[in-house]
């Protein structure tokens, strides 16, 4: 059996998760002998949205393809980019006139891999069925390849769940993301699919999702608005490995992986960017 081997990094979020892929995801690409990377940058940008600066230096990163979900409009900048971009996906089931593509089918090799980016409408913007959008988008990425990655960037577990039974046996991996906190549910269907229900979070976990903890609960206890800052401490490379029959497109195997990294270690790295 040939394996195709998919390293998905979850959520990057802020400086600290930008630093933790710099370092991090060429080592964990020879480690785990990946073929491709897919890191969900929506949040790189002070934890709401991506620059095309910040983009761009991912993917020198070792990053093939960049997913997002709701906080991708956040940074004006973007627009222009997306349009030109096609491996930076922006959620297919945004409504028609939206910029940029929601799914993309990439050669590796001799393999062709295929990867969807949808969002969930449970707690989230009304936007277009995902289910509905998924159906179109696996028809027509199936016929140039069995082998389908889905980043479901949604809210509620229930309708993670729910996707990942829609799709079971159709596509090969159902991947969630958005919620930050990683999920001890990964498995593999028995027709082929691997699921998590959320991937985590590559940036700081000392943080309450990423963002000083002081403000966020400020906003709790007082329920007015604050500034939030991305928090520094206890950083994670979050995410999942992948490996799938690169004959039929069915998943064997899916592993939860969580990487720390000690920002003290590269004090004076002038190769990163210095935004927040």
């Amino acid at each position: 059996m040939a394996l195709f081997t998919i390293l998905f990094v979850a959520d990057i979020c802020g400086k600290p998760g930008r630093q933790a892929t710099a370092h991090l995801v060429k080592p964990l690409r020879e480690k785990y002998n990946a073929d491709y990377v897919i890191a969900n940058v929506e949040n790189a940008a002070g934890g709401f949205g991506i620059t095309p600066e910040m983009s761009r230096k991912i993917f020198t990163y070792g990053v093939d393809l960049q997913t997002s979900g709701n906080h991708i409009w956040d940074r004006v900048q973007i627009l222009e980019y997306l349009a030109d971009r096609p491996k930076l996906l922006r959620p297919a089931n945004f409504p028609v006139g939206a910029p940029g593509l929601g799914s993309i089918v990439d050669q590796v090799g001799d393999v062709k891999v295929g990867v969807i980016n949808l969002q969930g409408r449970v707690y989230m913007a009304n936007i277009d069925c995902p289910f509905k959008v998924a159906d179109h988008e696996v028809d027509r990425l199936r016929m140039e390849t069995d082998i389908i990655f889905v980043d479901f960037h949604a809210e509620a577990t229930s309708e993670k769940q729910a996707l990942a039974y829609y799709l079971d046996g159709k596509v090969s991996a159902v991947i969630g993301t958005h919620t930050h906190v990683p999920t001890a549910d990964e498995c593999v269907s028995g027709r082929g699919t691997a699921y998590q229900t959320d991937a985590g979070m590559t940036g700081p976990h000392d943080s309450i999702i990423g963002m000083d903890k002081g403000p966020s609960l400020g906003r709790f206890l007082t329920g007015m608005p604050k500034r939030f800052s991305t928090a520094t401490g206890d950083v994670k490379l979050c995410g999942v490995v992948v490996r799938v029959d690169a004959a039929d497109g069915k998943a064997v195997s899916i592993e939860r992986i969580c990487e720390s990294f000690d920002i003290a270690d590269i004090q004076g790295d002038r190769s990163l960017d210095a935004n927040d």
